[in-house]
C-alpha cells in the first residue's frame, strides 16, 4: 500500500522564530518535524525572504550566524511555491496576505500563533489554519 501524501503546511514566521529561538514547546516540535520530513513545508520566495529578514533582525548577530545554516537546511527541504493567484486583501494584517497566497497556491494549510489574522481566509476560502499545538497533535495522530 503506498504511503499517504504528506500534509502540506505553510509555517508562519512567528512559529519559525519561536521554534528556532526557544527550547521545547509546540513550535520547536514543528521545526523538528520539518527537519524529519513529517510534513511538506511550502514556501514562496516572499516567505523565504521574510524568514531571513525577521530572523536576522530579531536574533542577536551571533545567534543568527548559528541559525542561518539551519534556516538554509529547512528551506532545502521545502517545496517552493509560485504564487500565480492572489486573494488580497483578506487578512486584517496585510503583512500576512502573502502567507495566505502561498498556502492557497500550494493547496496547503497554515500553522500560526496568530489565528485571528487568518480567520477570514479560513471562513471564506476554506483555508485550513492550525495553532502550533493543533498541528503537533495532527502530526502525532497521523503517525499512529
Amino acid at each position: 500500500m503506498p504511503d499517504s501524501p504528506k500534509l502540506q503546511v505553510v509555517v508562519d514566521t512567528n512559529v519559525l522564530l519561536e521554534g528556532l529561538s526557544m527550547q521545547g514547546g509546540a513550535p520547536g516540535l514543528i521545526i523538528d518535524a520539518w527537519r524529519a520530513d513529517l510534513f511538506q513545508a511550502c514556501v514562496s520566495n516572499a516567505l523565504a525572504y521574510e524568514y531571513a529578514d525577521v530572523l536576522s533582525r530579531k536574533l542577536s548577530a551571533r545567534r543568527w550566524q548559528v541559525l542561518r545554516p539551519v534556516l538554509g537546511a529547512l528551506l532545502e527541504k521545502a517545496r517552493f511555491v509560485v504564487v500565480y493567484f492572489s486573494w488580497r486583501p483578506i487578512s486584517p494584517d496585510k503583512a500576512d496576505d502573502h502567507i495566505i497566497d502561498c498556502a492557497m497556491n500550494a493547496g496547503a494549510g497554515v500553522v500560526t500563533g496568530n489565528i485571528r489574522h487568518f480567520r477570514k481566509a479560513s471562513e471564506s476560502l476554506g483555508l485550513p489554519v492550525w495553532t502550533p499545538v493543533e498541528l503537533v497533535y495532527r502530526l502525532a495522530s497521523e503517525e499512529n
